[in-house]
């Protein structure tokens, strides 16, 4: 008997299966095409088998860590939500997929990752308070790098930041995406009618965060929430496919701590957090070496001995 497919995804929050992109575009797919899955939701993407998430690790073939190559994996193991699709219809999926790349991604990434207000008060506030420690301290600064160095490279523009007249650009080319996705769906259910395929499974992993995550920067949710069938689009996948994450309310993490006791208090108290203190200073400089932040200068013996030989062969004030 094959082993289960595993999925590792970074979990929900605000009523939606997941808070990444990527991870709800494979999530709607897999439940679209009855791919049954071994679910594991964290907020460590470190604990996948490739470093990333979304990941899907599979007895035979690895891991894989992209959305594309996951479907395709889903694919060779018979489980493909696009089987009933005519030829016309796939050229039309992989059209709109490249839409909503082109045009609605980077600015999904700047409302999320790069806009100053929207990042500080949502996106690094959820990470912090969700990703385990001391991780938390900084690959939520590491994720916003990355993600401003993807979108630099979408636009190719190595100078991008944050600003007025970017935000102006792509927000505009996001509404006009969200537009002819509108005019595209009409009045059907799904974009090819009662059966949802991989293009409803990539618009709904960009508009579910759009429609459902309260940002103080909110003029993509705004135009959103004006196309009603869209709104209501997103809300079908959730109540159809992913009923249990409708009950999930809060936006951040609520930790219920239990009550004190001995063991917590006095010495051992100050003895946990003293360690937990060398723990995270280890693991930050650890890092800071891995990724080149800090450089460690190695010296020989020799040299040394070279440098004090020439220091007091110079001459100083009381050989003058």
């Amino acid at each position: 008997m094959a082993a289960p497919l595993e999925l590792f995804s970074w979990k929900g929050s605000w009523g939606l299966p997941s808070v990444n992109t990527e991870c709800l575009i494979v999530l709607a797919y897999a439940r679209f095409a009855g791919v049954p899955l071994k679910l594991h939701k964290t907020a460590n993407p470190w604990g996948s088998p490739t470093g990333t998430l979304p990941a899907l690790k599979t007895g035979e073939d690895g891991s894989f860590s992209q959305p594309s190559k996951i479907i395709i994996e889903f694919r060779k193991q018979k489980y493909n939500a696009d089987f009933d699709l005519s030829a016309k219809e796939g050229a039309d999926t992989l059209a709109f997929i490249s839409l909503v790349e082109e045009k609605l991604m980077p600015a999904l990434i700047y409302t999320l990752w790069v806009d100053p207000k929207n990042y500080v008060e949502v996106t690094r506030r959820w990470h912090g308070d969700n990703i385990p420690f001391p991780l938390n301290f900084f690959l939520p600064s590491h994720m916003r790098r990355q993600q401003l160095a993807r979108l630099r490279l979408i636009k190719g523009n190595e100078a991008l930041e944050a600003g007025e007249e970017v935000e102006k650009e792509l927000y505009h080319d996001a509404q006009e995406c969200m537009d002819l996705l509108s005019q595209r769906l009409g009045s059907s259910k799904f974009f090819f009618g009662d059966s949802p395929s991989s293009l409803d499974a990539h618009v709904f992993g960009y508009l579910a965060l759009v429609l459902k995550i309260k940002l103080p920067c909110g003029q993509l949710q705004q135009h959103l929430q004006s196309l009603d069938n869209l709104t209501q689009f997103c809300s079908n996948i959730l109540t159809l496919y992913f009923p249990s994450e409708l009950d999930e309310g809060p936006a951040h993490k609520i930790s219920i701590q239990p009550e004190a006791s001995d063991l917590d208090s006095g010495p051992n108290k100050k003895r946990k957090q003293l360690l937990s203190l060398f723990f995270a200073l280890g693991a930050m400089l650890s890092y800071a070496l891995l990724t080149g932040i800090v450089s460690v200068e190695h010296v020989s013996i020799e040299d040394s001995r070279e440098s004090q030989d020439i220091s007091e062969g110079q001459p100083g004030e009381e050989d003058e």
